[in-house]
């Protein structure tokens, strides 16, 4: 009778409304009226490994270990049967918890007692359940038949639960699309504003202030200067930061496509059109549409995008139902929208209605002391992907880099050096360091810096011969802290920035040199 209450209580749960670990302990727990266990588990098989999911009777750390069938023989075994198998008890074969029982305190205490059923799914493997005692004779009045049934069972419970997991996965993963796959585009990018100028301190101020609020923001700047990386920090930094943020692309929308993905469509609205469709502004609802080169957005579209602004109404096409949205918008362009609209490429109301808060992100080459600063971040990343030793750039390099224009801004210096840390890897031994040097960077940054050894020797020349080498010195942080200091406006924070000290070191050292 025990039996038939324990097969009874495991077929019961397949249908009960259980979390996972939930449903796979009750099943142990049935088990344990019926076979004298001292260890249980459930485990499930990942590629030739499987990983326990549930146990009864282990220590703490079992949970956290894989067991790779091919360094496990009666796991293998187990595996390879469509039976439950029992192992004598003389076998001679290592038990996977042999000294993981939870009873040991720090003993070896050896399985003595051993049994396993392979969990199929027609003729799919997924996993094993197994039960050990450290008497011998604990498992000798079990019926096979018994545990073949309690194995099935098991089997399609962990399938069911399987199953409901991902469809609960999935339900999650349809509402939570938007906020996924901006968090995955800042784990590639990154989401932090590196840089230490005033300019970038100014921005960082400005989207502080403008992301308490909920007025529309134009974001203009250059191809290439991280306009996408600060519409990301407005969002984060908003109330909306815990609904998604969605994306659109403007010129890649082509104009008989444009309403449909910005405002959806119903079936029939046109060929192809085979089911209902939310557009990006019902799917972004309660949080952030972020629609980027704005001004590529065809002149047919635009009517309905201030409507959508200034009502909080869409219409998907096909439809003469009004749909009532709250989306907070964020626009972004490299173009001048007021030359597009004395050009006639854009409407005048709705560039008003888009540029309520305006945010310019200033060129690489107006920043150019952060740098550095992008510079090592970028190297950083290349060393984490392509799994190298440490990356370093040398003088020459560095000074070659501040040189540059940067036509490309941020986005041209981070490609550049990703191209060259895979060259100077390319000679380098794995794991060793990485020093990219002045010739790593190609014929573009001849002309950028002259070499800083050069610069250094004109410096050296013209110095007097004969001089006491101390003084020269002091002469030589007095000029150029007081270059600093007149370049920063006599802001000494600043001035310690640009030389690359800290604070509280730069005032020391002033003090030294007479200078404070």
């Amino acid at each position: 009778m025990d039996h038939l209450s324990a097969i009874v209580s495991i077929a019961s749960d397949l249908t009960a409304a259980l979390s996972s670990e939930a449903r796979y302990r009750r099943l142990l727990e049935a088990l344990r009226r019926v076979i004298p266990y001292d260890a249980a588990a459930l485990l499930r098989l990942d590629g030739d490994e499987l990983i326990p999911i549930v146990s009864e009777g282990l220590s703490a750390d079992a949970m956290g270990r894989r067991f790779p069938l091919k360094e496990q023989p009666r796991l293998e075994i187990i595996c390879r049967s469509r039976e439950p198998v029992m192992f004598p008890s003389d076998s001679e074969l290592p038990d996977p918890y042999d000294g993981l029982l939870a009873h040991d305190h720090g003993e070896f205490t050896r399985i003595h007692a051993c049994l396993g059923c392979p969990l199929r799914v027609g003729d799919e493997l997924i996993g094993a359940l197994t039960a050990d005692a450290a008497q011998p004779n604990a498992f000798e009045a079990i019926d096979p038949s018994f545990l073949a049934a309690v194995g099935a069972l098991a089997a399609a419970e962990m399938r069911t639960t399987h199953l409901i997991e991902a469809l609960e996965q999935s339900a999650r993963r349809q509402g939570l699309i938007a906020r996924d796959l901006m968090r995955d585009l800042q784990l590639r990018q990154g989401s932090d504003m590196i840089g230490t100028t005033r300019v970038v301190q100014r921005l960082r101020q400005d989207i502080d202030l403008v992301a308490r609020s909920d007025f529309t923001v134009l974001i203009t700047g250059e191809t290439g200067v991280g306009k996408e990386l600060v519409a990301r920090a407005v969002h984060a930094a908003s109330e909306r930061r815990a609904e998604p943020m969605l994306y659109v692309n403007c010129a890649a929308l082509p104009e008989t496509l444009a309403d449909s993905e910005l405002f959806g469509h119903v079936r029939g609205a046109f060929t192809g059109a085979s089911a209902d469709r939310a557009g990006k502004f019902e799917v972004a609802n309660g949080g952030t549409l972020f629609l980027d080169e704005i001004g590529e957005l065809p002149l047919s579209v635009q009517p309905k995008l201030l409507r959508a602004i200034q009502q909080g109404e869409i219409q998907r096409v096909g439809s003469d139902e009004l749909v009532q949205t709250d989306v907070r918008l964020i626009a972004a362009t490299n173009r001048d929208l007021q030359q597009e609209v004395a050009a006639g490429r854009f409407r005048a109301d709705l560039f008003h209605r888009l540029n309520v808060y305006p945010l310019r992100v200033p060129a690489l080459r107006a920043r150019a002391d952060d740098i550095p600063l992008l510079a090592g971040y970028f190297c950083d990343v290349m060393r984490k992907r392509l799994g190298l030793g440490p990356v370093r750039i040398d003088a020459d390099a560095a000074a070659a880099l501040k040189g540059y224009p940067w036509p490309g801004n941020v986005r041209e210096l981070e490609n550049v050096l990703s191209r060259v840390t895979l060259k100077a890897a390319a000679r380098t031994n794995r794991g060793e360091p990485v020093l990219i040097s002045r010739s790593h960077l190609g014929p573009d940054f001849a002309s950028a810096a002259p070499p800083v050894s050069g610069r250094v020797s004109t410096q050296v020349g013209a110095v007097p011969t004969n001089v006491d080498l101390k003084a020269a010195t002091r002469d030589f942080q007095r000029s150029l802290i007081t270059r600093a200091l007149t370049e920063c406006g006599g802001n000494w924070a600043a001035a310690a920035r640009s030389l690359g000290m800290h604070r509280s070191n730069f005032h020391h050292l002033a003090v030294r040199l007479g200078l404070k």
